[in-house]
């Protein structure tokens, strides 16, 4: 495979997100308009226009393709290692789950799916770039890019807190159920 730079790599996929978003957009555009979101999904809140993601996504990619690299390139070849691909695919494809149950009324399944983050959040650290880059991405063809950013930006802060503090938590649970011996007074 030809050596490819980290900063090539960065270039072509924020380049292939920005032409993803301007092909979503003209798609849009030529089927009724480019639609607005209300937040919170409320008429009496702000909409919020999908061609944000004009700027928004390529920025937001630009960013943390790059904090991937700079955690965890293969300096072989200048592309993402396999754990963050991986990560980055998971959250990709439960972005895209959460979309597609919203945009179909499974609001069941949109409920579990949106508290299940919660869960998440503590138990993995989805906080890291890939999480956050794959989750928006996966939701930006039913939400736009920017109500998917708002709330992984939100689940990110919520992850970057608790899931330090859940792991010494655990830590220091085993290292008491192990049986450290205290010296005897």
């Amino acid at each position: 495979m030809p050596y490819t730079s980290p900063f090539r790599a960065r270039l072509l996929l924020t380049g292939a997100v920005a032409l993803a978003e301007m092909l979503h957009l003209a798609w849009e555009h030529l089927h009724g308009g480019v639609v607005s979101h209300h937040l919170l999904n409320r008429a009496d809140l702000p909409a919020i226009s999908n061609w944000w993601g004009l700027v928004l996504l390529p920025v937001l990619a630009w960013f943390l393709i790059g904090r991937m690299q700079a955690r965890g390139t293969s300096q072989a070849h200048g592309t993402p290692s396999r754990p963050i691909a991986w990560r980055f695919l998971a959250a990709l494809l439960y972005g895209a789950g959460l979309a597609t149950a919203f945009a179909f009324g499974y609001e069941a399944v949109t409920t579990a799916m949106f508290f299940g983050l919660f869960a998440l959040a503590v138990v993995l650290p989805i906080f890291r770039a890939e999480y956050v880059l794959g989750f928006v991405l996966g939701m930006t063809i039913v939400f736009g890019a920017v109500l998917p950013t708002l709330i992984a930006c939100f689940f990110a802060l919520l992850s970057a807190v608790l899931h330090p503090l859940v792991r010494f938590i655990v830590r220091s649970l085993a290292k008491i159920a192990s049986g450290t011996p205290r010296a005897a007074s």
